[in-house]
């Protein structure tokens, strides 16, 4: 674990440094054009380098190992990282819409430029790298904060593509009113972004069940010592599960008896359903009331 977040650490300082590459380069573009859209694509960027910095620490503070006071570890400090991510996100977006309606109210003509749209395209490219090497991370070293980034990166691609159409729609000779216009669209998507990375992390701080109980009984009941199993609960993230649960079984097992088939059952459901998965399991002697 302590390696995973190593890898994940030193892959955020690469996307920090990316992200904040193409940030000044869509800032200062978009400026000298006086594109609102683009601008507003810039700052964006610049949020997706500001996050990094809150996953940074997030990370930094999750791989700190279980003390006293902390019995399950740090592990949701990752994810109180990807909810200021959110949060930032939803006050960025605010600040585009209010500036979009500004320029609907006195609208500036735009420069465009071959050299500004050429400056688009590279960044367009860096976003969509970025994006796919952050997400293929994520899902190969479970970590929640670099799947979190890039869906916030990802948004990026499909905003430069609507700025991209925008400043050639512009050259082309449509009005400049489209400008404001994407820009809200540009907020749409980031809107969205903070969405998915705050219903993702807040279901692991509120402790959402993350495994099927008629899994678990499947697995379960494939043991002839099991009578009954009920009170199945789950909670954690895809790399740190953990299922407690209650199970009648023969009251002629022995505690050793016991003891050996839980530690089997475990077995199987790390095999079969998640291999992260930590059981904690409440015996009970069967009665055939019957």
């Amino acid at each position: 674990m302590a390696d995973n977040y190593k890898k994940v650490t030193k892959i955020l300082w690469i996307i920090l440094f990316a992200n904040y590459l193409v940030a000044l380069v869509k800032i200062v573009v978009g400026n000298m054009i006086h594109s609102s859209s683009l601008v507003a694509d810039g700052f964006h960027s610049f949020a997706d380098g500001s996050s990094n910095i809150a996953g940074l620490i997030g990370v930094k503070i999750a791989s700190k190992p279980v003390d006293k006071d902390h019995p399950y570890g740090h592990k949701k400090f990752e994810m109180l990282s990807s909810l200021f991510i959110s949060g930032m996100l939803f006050f960025i977006s605010g600040k585009i819409i209010f500036d979009a309606f500004q320029r609907f109210l006195n609208p500036v003509e735009l420069k465009v430029s071959f050299y500004s749209l050429i400056a688009l395209v590279i960044t367009l490219g860096i976003n969509i790298i970025v994006s796919s090497l952050e997400f293929k991370k994520g899902k190969k070293l479970n970590s929640h904060i670099l799947i979190s980034d890039s869906i916030h990166t990802r948004s990026d691609i499909f905003i430069s593509l609507g700025v991209l159409t925008t400043l050639i729609l512009i050259k082309l000779g449509l009005p400049y009113i489209i400008d404001p216009i994407v820009s809200l669209v540009v907020s749409m998507f980031i809107l969205h972004a903070a969405y998915e990375i705050f219903i993702s992390s807040s279901q692991v701080l509120v402790d959402k069940g993350v495994i099927d109980s008629n899994e678990v009984k499947k697995l379960v009941f494939k043991y002839p010592q099991v009578k009954n199993v009920h009170k199945i609960r789950s909670r954690g993230r895809e790399d740190d599960v953990h299922l407690d649960l209650h199970i009648m079984l023969d009251p002629s097992m022995t505690i050793e008896e016991s003891h050996d088939l839980i530690h089997t059952i475990e077995e199987d459901m790390r095999n079969e359903i998640n291999d992260s998965i930590q059981i904690i399991a409440h015996f009970e002697p069967y009665e055939n009331r019957d």
